[in-house]
C-alpha cells in the first residue's frame, strides 16, 4: 500500500488540486507546510490531524515544515468563526510560538534538515503595504474571493477589512516559502481550501510554476462538532492546561460511533489491526476506546504518564479510588470561611463549574458524588479537617477531581 493510498483508508483524505500530489508524496519528493497561528500558548487535541499528518509524510521520506503563523496571527483567520479572534500583542505571540515548537518536536523530527520550523513574521512583517499591493494584490479577484468559503458564513454578521486580507497573506507566504524553501505543496484542514487555492494561484500567476495543495478531513463527531473540546473547553497538549489523565479521560470517553474513526485516523496502528477491531461490538468498544486512549496519551505525554492515566482510570471504572493521578486542587486556608467551604464554592474552585448557579444545578439533579455519596444540597459544606484528608469529587458518569487542603 502506498502512502496516499494509506491515507485514503484512514479518511484522512478530503480534497487534491492535483494527481501529481500522489506520486510527490508516495516517492518522498514533497517540501510540504501546515500553517500553526499561535492564538494560544499550547497546541489542542484538535491539532492532532495536522501533527499526526506530518509525522506520516516524513516517515515516508517527505520534508515538512511547520510555519508558525506569528504574523498572520496579527490578522486572524476568519474560517469557521461568527466572530472576530482577540487581538494579541507580538509578545504574546512570541511565547505562544515558543511554546509550540516544544510541543511540536514530540511529533516531528527537526534534526539534520529533515523538518524547517518557520515563523511568517519574518517575511510579512517588513511588507510595504503599497508594494504588496502592486506585486500581489492585481493576482486576487475580490469577486472570487467573497464567493470563499471562509467568508461565506462572516457576511451577514460583518466581514472587516483586516480579516479580509488573511487569506492574501497566507497565499503569500506559500508564494515566499516556495521560492526560498523550495516548499512545493500545503496541507491544511478543509476549512482552508479557499485560502490554499489562492496560495497555488499566486505561484501560477506570479512564476508560471505548479504547487499543490490537500485538504485533510475535518476531526468530527457522530453529530458533526468538531472534537477536540471538553464542557466547551480547548483539550491542550500542555500538562499543566489540561493534566495527561483528563486527556486519556477525553479520549477514553468518546462515542461508540465515534471510537473506531478516531483510531483510523490519528493512530499509527496498522490498518490490518484497525480491521479487525472494526468488527467489535458492546463491550469491547470500551477496550478500543482504552486503545485510543493509551496511544494518543503516549504519543502527547509518554509511556510513563499514559501507564498512570490508563491505571488511575481503571481503578475509578472498578470503584476502586486511584486518586494519585486524578486532577486535584490544593486550596489554602484562605479559601474556607469560618473554617469550611460550601459545595458550590468548592466545585467554581475547582473547575467543576463555572459559576454557583451551574455547580447548584448540578447539585440539585443529583450529579455531584463526593467520597462516593451523592451531594444531598446545595447548602452542603466541608470542613478544613475533612479537606486535609482529601475529597474526591464526582462530577456527572466520568468526571473525578481530588480536593486537599
Amino acid at each position: 500500500m502506498t502512502l496516499y493510498e494509506e491515507l485514503q483508508a484512514r479518511g484522512l483524505v478530503a480534497q487534491i488540486t492535483d494527481n501529481e500530489i500522489i506520486d510527490l508524496i508516495n516517492n518522498g519528493k514533497a517540501t510540504f507546510y501546515i500553517g500553526f497561528d499561535c492564538t494560544a500558548d499550547s497546541l489542542t487535541a484538535g491539532h492532532f490531524m495536522a501533527l499526526t499528518l506530518m509525522k506520516r509524510l516524513q516517515m515516508a521520506g517527505n520534508k515538512p515544515i511547520a510555519l508558525i503563523g506569528g504574523g498572520t496571527t496579527m490578522i486572524g483567520d476568519p474560517s469557521g468563526r461568527t466572530d472576530m479572534r482577540k487581538m494579541l500583542t507580538k509578545e504574546d505571540i512570541a511565547h505562544n510560538a515558543a511554546c509550540f515548537k516544544k510541543q511540536m518536536e514530540k511529533f516531528i523530527d527537526f534534526s539534520e534538515g529533515k523538518a524547517l520550523m518557520l515563523n511568517n513574521a519574518d517575511w510579512l512583517l517588513n511588507l510595504n503595504y503599497v508594494e504588496l499591493l502592486r506585486d500581489v494584490g492585481a493576482c486576487f479577484s475580490v469577486n472570487n474571493m467573497l464567493r470563499a468559503k471562509c467568508y461565506e458564513q462572516r457576511m451577514e454578521k460583518g466581514l472587516s477589512f483586516l480579516e479580509f486580507n488573511y487569506m492574501i497573506m497566507q497565499s503569500y507566504d506559500f508564494y515566499y516559502m516556495f521560492q526560498h524553501y523550495g516548499c512545493n505543496m500545503q496541507f491544511g484542514g478543509d476549512d482552508q481550501w479557499s485560502n490554499m487555492l489562492g496560495g497555488t494561484e499566486l505561484i501560477r500567476r506570479k512564476l508560471g510554476k505548479d504547487a499543490y495543495a490537500m485538504t485533510i478531513t475535518l476531526l468530527t463527531d457522530s453529530q458533526g462538532k468538531k472534537m477536540g473540546k471538553t464542557a466547551g473547553n480547548a483539550v491542550w497538549l500542555d500538562p499543566n492546561k489540561t493534566s495527561p489523565f483528563e486527556f486519556y479521560q477525553y479520549w477514553r470517553n468518546v462515542g461508540d460511533a465515534d471510537v473506531m474513526k478516531c483510531i483510523r485516523m490519528l493512530t499509527f496502528l496498522p490498518l490490518e489491526q484497525i480491521d479487525e477491531m472494526s468488527t467489535w461490538k458492546d463491550q469491547r468498544l470500551n477496550e478500543a476506546k482504552e486503545i485510543l486512549a493509551y496511544e494518543l496519551t503516549k504519543m502527547v505525554h509518554g509511556e510513563e504518564e499514559a501507564e498512570k492515566a490508563q491505571n488511575a482510570a481503571r481503578a475509578l471504572f472498578s470503584g476502586v479510588a486511584d486518586t494519585e493521578h486524578m486532577p486535584s486542587t490544593q486550596l489554602t486556608e484562605a479559601d474556607l470561611t469560618d473554617g469550611s467551604i460550601g459545595i458550590l464554592t468548592l466545585m467554581v474552585k475547582a473547575g467543576l463549574a463555572a459559576s454557583n448557579g451551574e455547580a447548584r444545578r448540578l447539585v440539585v439533579q443529583g450529579g455531584v458524588l463526593v467520597d462516593g455519596e451523592k451531594v444531598a444540597a446545595p447548602t452542603v459544606s466541608f470542613t478544613a479537617d475533612q479537606l486535609k484528608n482529601g475529597i474526591v469529587i464526582k462530577k456527572g458518569k466520568k468526571i473525578y477531581h481530588k480536593v486537599t487542603l
